[in-house]
């Protein structure tokens, strides 16, 4: 509320401009259009807190809790590491020390084994771990199944008797290309009107970390150190993931 307070005053003292290109989201949402979105209030300093608090966990506590069980699965299953180092040495082109740090999407789009491994980290440990739906009303699913506005809905991948291993190679297909679930099935996203807006985003930033520590570092977990899950609105490690990371020597 001090932010946003803040920065009413700077718009009001003419130190920063509401009309500027280069505003940022808080101010985007304090220049809505109201006639268009009757529903929000820009002049509702609740309904600005609400909604960037929204932004600020959707945006940083997923992603660092998805990259957080995605690394611990690698130390559990080293020879995924290797498969997505080859991945990256055929498919990356090398940098230079004057190349951007950055990779582009079309690069990130190649690594088909690299994304597997990423989507069934989410598969086993999804940032937000309760997402279930309930009609509005008495339904009829098309299974045939009768649903009532109490009843408590869940989706799962069906994966066979192996479903709690990790094995990228469930998400890519016979002839080598990522195999499409529709996001009703996984439901890391959401799916429908309520599907993450910055799905795309976070994939990227997800795999722009991975692919710069698997290339430069090795990990591991300290000994001894105890991984727990913690149930909550967002799923992270009780004891956070302790781990040893060591500069690889040969980047081979």
């Amino acid at each position: 509320m001090e932010c946003i307070a803040s920065k009413r005053d700077e718009i009001t003292r003419g130190v920063t401009s509401i009309d500027s290109s280069s505003k940022d989201l808080l101010m985007s949402y304090m220049d809505v259009d109201t006639t268009k979105y009757k529903s929000l209030n820009p002049g509702d300093d609740k309904f600005l807190r609400d909604m960037i608090l929204s932004f600020m966990i959707a945006g940083r506590d997923t992603t660092g809790s998805a990259l957080t069980w995605f690394f611990w699965l690698l130390t559990k299953n080293p020879e995924v590491t290797t498969k997505i180092r080859q991945e990256i040495n055929t498919k990356i082109s090398p940098r230079t020390n004057n190349d951007s740090d950055h990779f582009s999407s079309q690069e990130l789009n190649k690594l088909v084994y690299l994304h597997g491994a990423m989507c069934e980290a989410l598969r086993l440990y999804p940032p937000v771990p309760f997402q279930h739906k309930s009609p509005t009303k008495p339904d009829v699913l098309p299974s045939g199944h009768k649903v009532e506005p109490s009843t408590k809905i869940e989706n799962e991948i069906g994966m066979g008797e192996d479903a709690s291993d990790f094995k990228p190679e469930r998400w890519i297909s016979e002839t080598g290309s990522s195999i499409h679930v529709p996001s009703f099935k996984f439901l890391s996203f959401n799916a429908g009107p309520r599907t993450c807006l910055g799905k795309e985003v976070a994939m990227t930033q997800m795999k722009t970390v991975a692919v710069k520590i698997i290339q430069n570092y090795e990990i591991k977990i300290v000994e001894g150190h105890t991984i727990e899950p913690v149930p909550s609105v967002i799923l992270r490690m009780k004891q956070g993931l302790k781990v040893m990371v060591t500069k690889r020597s040969n980047l081979v």
